[in-house]
């Protein structure tokens, strides 16, 4: 899956887990930490896999539960040390999304999901050096579970405006500082 299909589920699903009370609705931040754990795995697995050569390949360490278990108790740990674990919550309800969209493809029988468990069980490394995200891209373009991120896209956008669009102000209220910034800059 592509980044908007991760963020998009994640946001989905941390949507419906805040929906448990009836007047909750996702906080600005919160909305951040689940885009984040959406994006988490890729984020380190395909740089270290695709660039530094450090990993099999770009769907291993931070992909195996062995490895995102413990981050999202950290994270939690931390979280909750500064009294906000709904902050560690919607993160690890990103990353563990991101692994749920990861193994749709295994189910079918198109890819594998060892990944899960690395390195206790093995991956097999790429055949060929870095990937090309362009060839990659194209070749998705066909590919029904491709088309399915949008309409999850189309989903997360419509349950992000009846949330009240949590998150946008973070990049309005920032947007209009360095406005003021730029304008009057002895403020």
């Amino acid at each position: 899956m592509w980044p908007l299909g991760h963020a998009a589920l994640a946001y989905l699903l941390y949507s419906l887990w805040t929906r448990r009370h009836p007047a909750r609705v996702p906080s600005a931040v919160a909305v951040v930490c689940v885009l984040v754990g959406s994006q988490f795995p890729d984020l380190i697995d395909k740089p270290l896999a695709w660039y530094a050569t450090m990993l099999p390949t770009g769907r291993s360490m931070a992909h195996s539960l062995l490895f995102l278990l413990p981050v999202s108790l950290v994270v939690l740990a931390v979280a909750s040390r500064y009294d906000r674990p709904t902050y560690a919550i919607a993160f690890a309800i990103g990353a563990f999304s991101h692994l749920l969209a990861d193994i749709v493809p295994a189910l079918w029988g198109a890819e594998e999901f060892g990944y899960l468990l690395w390195p206790v069980v093995p991956v097999e490394p790429y055949e060929e050096g870095v990937p090309s995200v362009l060839e990659l891209f194209y070749s998705s373009l066909g590919d029904p579970y491709f088309l399915l991120e949008f309409v999850l896209a189309a989903a997360a956008l419509v349950v992000w405006r009846a949330d009240g669009y949590p998150g946008l102000d973070l990049v309005t209220d920032r947007l209009e500082r360095s406005r003021d910034e730029r304008e009057h800059p002895s403020r």
